[in-house]
């Protein structure tokens, strides 16, 4: 499944549009910075609007990269249906944590949560890079043997980890090389769903466009698919991705004006962005599996999940 970041109603638009196109189901996600940005009810009610108007597309909202109890709590009383707390860090959201720290943390999320028919991803392990103010900018993979225990002593219902991947449009100094031997020893010990974050491809066609019309990107480089694909054999259930497609609006945007200067109305602009969003999203979903798989799944309420948990 990939999952889109998204801080505006362009941009939620675009990858419904992409879903409803491929016929996939899809996970909208918001960081804080971006519930900050858009002073939370508007960015909730956006994504609302979203499974409102794709009755026939399945669609998780998911809270990415909460720092506590706090954050989670106010996205589920947004109406969010998944959440992620990110108790690898501290609440800073920069300072790497113990892991004490972390299974406190988010088993207060999960025990919150479930109570409420919510979905819990915690993260065990450190990505590279820093994006929307979130990351200690140090790189410690994830030790399966500790991923193990974490999870069973958290009752968590998916694990990010950390395998190479950065966050941000400079992954890599050298060629992208992943800990694929650490995904395969975590897949055979864990029997939930693993999440991949840091994981945009950084496409160079993008960065060129973005280069070409004004911008600054030398030496931008992410995840290439191909090693996505093999992540995705290998187990990794959720990707998520969010530059990706900021380079795709902002090439749009500085297109835009360069060619038209002359134009002013946001529409002119935010509307080739949206269409340029799109049209990645689209071929992500085809990378990733997902189109054509929008009717494998029920669609579920929280209070059907409620009781699924309480069942446990």
């Amino acid at each position: 499944m990939g999952a889109y970041n998204v801080n505006n109603m362009e941009q939620i638009q675009a990858i419904m549009a992409a879903a409803k196109e491929t016929q996939s189901p899809v996970i909208i996600q918001a960081s804080r910075g971006a519930l900050k940005y858009s002073n939370f009810t508007y960015l909730g009610y956006l994504m609302k609007a979203a499974v409102i108007e794709n009755p026939d597309i399945p669609v998780a909202m998911h809270l990415d990269h909460g720092n506590s109890l706090g954050s989670a709590i106010k996205a589920i009383d947004l109406g969010f249906s998944s959440v992620m707390i990110d108790g690898s860090l501290l609440e800073d959201g920069k300072t790497a944590s113990t892991y004490d720290y972390n299974v406190k943390v988010t088993r207060s999320v999960v025990e919150y949560a479930h109570a409420r028919g919510v979905s819990v991803e915690a993260e065990i392990g450190t990505l590279g890079g820093i994006e929307d103010g979130v990351g200690s900018g140090k790189i410690h993979l994830t030790d399966p043997k500790e991923a193990e225990k974490f999870v069973n002593e958290t009752d968590v219902d998916s694990l990010a980890i950390a395998i190479g991947t950065s966050h941000g449009a400079y992954k890599f100094k050298g060629a992208a090389n992943l800990a694929f031997d650490v995904l395969k020893e975590i897949r055979a010990l864990i029997d939930i769903p693993i999440v991949l974050h840091g994981a945009s491809s950084v496409p160079k066609e993008l960065t060129d466009e973005v280069n070409k019309y004004g911008g600054k990107m030398p030496g931008a480089t992410g995840v290439p698919m191909l090693n996505l694909q093999e992540a995705i054999k290998l187990g990794v259930s959720k990707i998520n991705v969010d530059t990706d497609g900021r380079l795709a609006i902002t090439a749009a945007i500085r297109k835009v004006f360069t060619e038209a200067p002359e134009k002013f109305d946001p529409r002119d602009y935010l509307g080739p962005a949206r269409t340029a969003l799109t049209n990645l999203i689209i071929t992500k979903m085809k990378d990733f599996g997902t189109a054509g798989h929008a009717k494998d799944y029920a669609p579920k309420s929280l209070e059907d999940i409620k009781k699924l948990y309480a069942s446990k």
